[in-house]
């Protein structure tokens, strides 16, 4: 199963780092990228699409040209990365953040439902900025929510075709797999990576 996720560092910019695991959780593979910053045309040009355009298009598609090993499913916990959908065919799902079953705003922050997966995957709408505190950006992506073990999970509206193969995929997994930890191991290995090029800068 591949994790990928974007950090983002102030200072240097947009780190993105890629993990495949086995079944055991094992790695099999990592890549990191260099820091990305967009120019000052690019923050113009592209407005509120340009955070997708730099973590799906530009960081997640660069990230999974490298690797080797094809995935089951790329898993993401940053819901920008999902854009990277439209330049692969692998089913590529967000990890949705941890949320208390009461919370009234995450349930109040969901679009209204227009449609969906199958039945099966019992899926709600919400809004790709929900959280963001700038403006929804004019035509914001809209993604399926559905359960896998204990985590919530979304694929975008127009591949919501991917939430069968990912119940499908994952099934044996699901019960026993963490979805969350794998990003945490791929954050530290990126904090190590940007620390050891600052020393030897």
């Amino acid at each position: 199963m591949g994790f990928l996720t974007v950090c983002d560092h102030r200072s240097q910019g947009l780190f993105g780092g890629y993990l495949i695991l086995n079944s055991a959780g094992r790695p099999l593979e990592f890549h990191c990228t260099a820091p990305v910053r967009p120019s000052r045309a690019q923050e113009i040009l592209y407005g509120a699409a340009l955070h997708g355009y730099l973590c799906g298009e530009q960081i997640g598609q660069a990230l999974l040209e490298k690797a080797k090993t094809p995935p089951l499913v790329v898993f993401t916990d940053v819901a920008a990365v999902l854009t990277v959908r439209d330049f692969t065919s692998l089913p590529v799902a967000c990890v949705l953040s941890e949320r208390p079953a009461d919370d009234e705003d995450s349930r109040d922050a969901a679009a209204e439902p227009a449609g969906g997966p199958p039945s099966s995957a019992n899926p709600d709408v919400v809004r790709l900025d929900a959280g963001w505190p700038q403006p929804p950006a004019p035509l914001a992506q809209r993604l399926f929510t559905f359960s896998l073990g204990n985590a919530r999970i979304a694929v975008p509206k127009e591949h919501h075709a991917d939430a069968e193969l990912v119940l499908e995929r994952w099934k044996p997994l699901s019960v026993e797999f963490d979805l969350h930890e794998p990003f945490h191991r791929i954050r530290e290995a990126i904090d190590e990576a940007r620390r050891s090029a600052i020393r030897t800068a």
